[in-house]
């Protein structure tokens, strides 16, 4: 029996504890109101968030520049265990959701056909949630594209609305 070596790729994996209810985060982050609150990296606004929260239903939102740029992702979400498991995909879009190359946006970035991002809900007792985001990319690519930054000032926005409604 030969050995063999396993190259395994770690994929960006974030993960957060909030001191709140599993049932108010998971809410946070699947309702429209609350998530164009935190949607976008530091300094961005949503002022767009439509979603169909529903296995095969589909969502828009827009990310909109502190200067005004307008970038649209859009995705459909492919398993939803209520209140544990939120599996979906995402891509970049124009405002009616059709979706567009990166290079639409000036984004130098790999579009991933038909990547998962797994978004996980854990209670972990005395009022408090771990969230864990699993994303479509390697650590390493999240790092050099600037995925993993953006990720990490969306959950401190995210973290903030959760702060608010508890």
């Amino acid at each position: 029996m030969a050995n063999e070596t396993v190259n395994e790729v770690q994929q960006m994996t974030i993960t957060r504890v909030f001191d709140a209810p599993r049932e108010l985060v998971w809410k946070a982050w699947t309702d429209p109101k609350y998530v164009m609150q935190w949607w976008g990296p530091k300094g961005f606004t949503s002022p767009v968030c439509t979603m169909d929260f529903r296995e095969g239903g589909k969502f828009l939102t827009c990310m909109k520049t502190p200067d005004g740029q307008e970038f649209w992702n859009a995705g459909e979400y492919h398993e939803i265990v209520p209140h544990q498991k939120i599996v979906s995909s995402m891509y970049f879009a124009d405002s009616e959701g059709n979706r567009v190359n990166p290079e639409h946006y000036g984004i130098e970035h790999e579009a991933i056909e038909d990547a998962h991002d797994v978004t996980l809900f854990e209670d972990l007792g005395n009022g408090q949630t771990k969230l864990t985001f699993i994303g479509n990319e390697s650590m390493e690519s999240a790092k050099e594209s600037g995925q993993l930054e953006g990720w990490n000032e969306i959950l401190d926005k995210f973290a903030a609305v959760v702060a608010e409604l508890t």
